[in-house]
């Protein structure tokens, strides 16, 4: 059914939009706007703060990464210096330091047990080292010895003091004392000497234990939970 209005304009009623037909739009139009405006501050106010904090946190990370390399590095390089330190250890344990035993024997003879020196001298200084595990006798030091002093008990003194002394460290204890008197010769200083002989033998040295190396601790299996 169409109605027609032939009332004049002046007295016909203005159309206007429901209200709940306004409401609605008012409500789409700030949803909408308070939408745009979140998803404005989402992508440039939050977004841009992570990623500034992000950049710094790759920068951080990438100079710990340059650290954690270069303390590997600096590991690995003491690890092979302390198989070389260990490797020289083993060596300096089976092998003896014949200058310093020289030296050492020199001591002796010069100040003695309290600082007296003896008046005692070695001929044909022969010294023999035998490397073969299986021998009997790792080696010898060998010499004929002379004392200027017309008692014998000089050559028992200084037998004493050489085996309180550090010299025989790498020796085994020397054998009671025993020498020879030459006939005495007024013309002669000292006029009267005693020979004894000095045999010293080395001790037996161990040979370098070497550690096995460790094996890598096996990691225990991880169970995994399946959730329904």
């Amino acid at each position: 059914m169409i109605r027609i209005n032939l009332l004049p304009e002046q007295h016909r009623r203005k159309a206007r939009t429901p209200l709940k037909v306004l409401g609605l739009v008012v409500a789409f139009v700030a949803v909408t706007s308070l939408l745009a405006s979140w998803y404005g501050w989402l992508a440039f106010g939050v977004m841009n703060e992570v990623e500034s904090e992000r950049s710094v946190l790759m920068t951080e990370a990438e100079g710990l990464n340059r650290q954690v390399d270069y303390h590997k590095k600096l590991d690995g390089e003491r690890k092979r210096f302390a198989g070389r330190e260990e490797a020289l250890a083993g060596v300096t344990k089976t092998r003896v330091l014949w200058t310093r035993k020289i030296d050492e024997l020199i001591t002796v003879i010069n100040s003695g047990g309290d600082g007296k020196r003896h008046f005692v001298w070695l001929d044909d200084l022969v010294v023999s080292q035998n490397s073969d595990p299986r021998a009997t006798s790792p080696g010898q030091l060998k010499a004929a010895g002379h004392s200027g002093s017309p008692h014998f008990s000089q050559v028992a003194d200084f037998l004493e003091d050489l085996e309180r002394s550090s010299f025989l460290e790498d020796f085994l204890p020397p054998s009671p004392p025993e020498g020879t008197q030459t006939d005495p010769d007024p013309e002669l200083v000292p006029s009267v000497v005693w020979n004894f002989p000095l045999a010293l033998q080395l001790r037996p040295r161990e040979p370098a234990k070497v550690e096995p190396a460790k094996k890598p601790a096996k990691k225990a299996p991880v169970a995994m939970e399946s959730k329904p």
